[in-house]
């Protein structure tokens, strides 16, 4: 298979750990005879200071020119002034909306290796295997009006919650068909009881939900939601829901795995590429973390991993995303570690060093 793949490493440990990503996509590659065609593009901070922009045209072009595309990290304390009119994760936003990616999956296995790495105790999270389906292009993060209007001492701002139906329908079914490939349990979260959006997202998932009578079906308020995360996470199968709540949970069940170097990402939307198959962006959950950036110690597991989704989502590629996954867990199983998990008698390695690790296991 020829794989058009468009990377944007963007900024801070974004360069360092796609690097070791594409090795391992490339070793994957070589093993099973497919060709590999890599577009490298601008996006985030270094988009700003090379192009005046954090989505330059030419980034959206290749990007909707690829069968998928691999992001780094976006963001620093260079670009991070608040009332600046471009920042990095305008660039981010936008390549989501350019490409119709309405759909983030996030899944939170704990490896069982790195149970002691969680700060919660071995047997609340030994066998977590959760995946957290977020709606991506709507809600508050979209919504119209939205702005800071007056001067002190009678400033406002406004943000606006939007949902259509088609938006949390689409969303809905692609969590169901998720859920039927897992262990058939789906959760909706929402905030039926205060807001609009939620209980129309209710109704809908409700809806939708009758097309899927294999699949349990349960809906849990976010607050709760957030409680069960840490107090039972085995409880959880899919978890739905929308643009606000997704993001904050997701990064709460990260720290389940000890650590977001650990954690893959992929935004699909509804648009095949030239395979027929989704055409979707695949990154680490974690930030650019510019306070390590350049010293060669950044967790590249996560990138990695993302690499592995991308093969499964965007080629149908399930024995390569399977082997990098395997390769992943083999090093772990072996004392290997990053600095980010690093445990008393581990073997802890650098970006590179680790990177080489998967590939020799592969």
């Amino acid at each position: 298979m020829n794989l058009k793949i468009t990377v944007l490493a963007g900024d801070g440990i974004g360069p360092e750990v796609t690097r070791e990503a594409i090795n391992v996509l490339k070793a994957v590659a070589k093993r099973h005879h497919h060709k590999l065609e890599l577009d490298y593009a601008l996006i985030g901070g270094i988009a700003i200071d090379r192009a005046g922009k954090p989505l330059p045209a030419e980034t959206v072009a290749a990007c909707k020119a690829a069968d998928a595309v691999l992001l780094g990290a976006v963001g620093g304390p260079k670009w991070s002034d608040p009332r600046s009119k471009v920042r990095p994760e305008q660039g981010l936003l936008g390549i989501r909306k350019a490409l119709g990616l309405f759909a983030n999956l996030r899944p939170v296995k704990v490896f069982d290796a790195l149970v002691d790495a969680s700060t919660l105790k071995p047997e609340v999270v030994r066998g977590v295997d959760v995946l957290i389906v977020r709606e991506l292009t709507g809600g508050a993060y979209f919504g119209k009006p939205q702005g800071q209007s007056g001067r002190p001492p009678a400033r406002e701002a406004v943000d606006t919650t939007q949902y259509t139906e088609k938006e949390i329908a689409r969303l809905m079914r692609i969590a169901f068909e998720l859920a039927r490939g897992r262990r058939r349990k789906l959760t909706s979260v929402d905030k039926a009881n205060v807001l609009a959006t939620s209980r129309l997202w209710r109704a809908v998932a409700h809806e939708v939900a009758a097309e899927y009578p294999d699949v349990q079906y349960e809906d849990v308020l976010v607050d709760a939601c957030a409680m069960h995360l840490i107090r039972a996470p085995k409880n959880y199968d899919v978890i739905a829901t929308e643009n606000l709540f997704g993001d904050i949970l997701s990064d709460e069940a990260a720290m389940l795995a000890g650590s977001m170097g650990m954690l893959p990402s992929a935004s699909l939307g509804e648009k095949l590429n030239r395979h027929g198959y989704r055409r979707g962006l695949y990154e680490p959950i974690h930030g650019s973390a510019p306070d390590i950036a350049g010293q060669g110690i950044a967790n590249p597991l996560a990138t990695i991993l993302s690499v592995a989704m991308m093969l499964r989502w965007s080629f149908g590629l399930e024995e390569e995303a399977a082997r990098i996954e395997s390769a992943v867990e083999r090093a772990l199983n072996d004392g290997l570690r990053c600095k980010d998990i690093a445990s008393p008698g581990a073997t802890v390695l650098g970006t590179k060093e680790m990177g080489a690790a998967v590939i020799e296991r592969l």
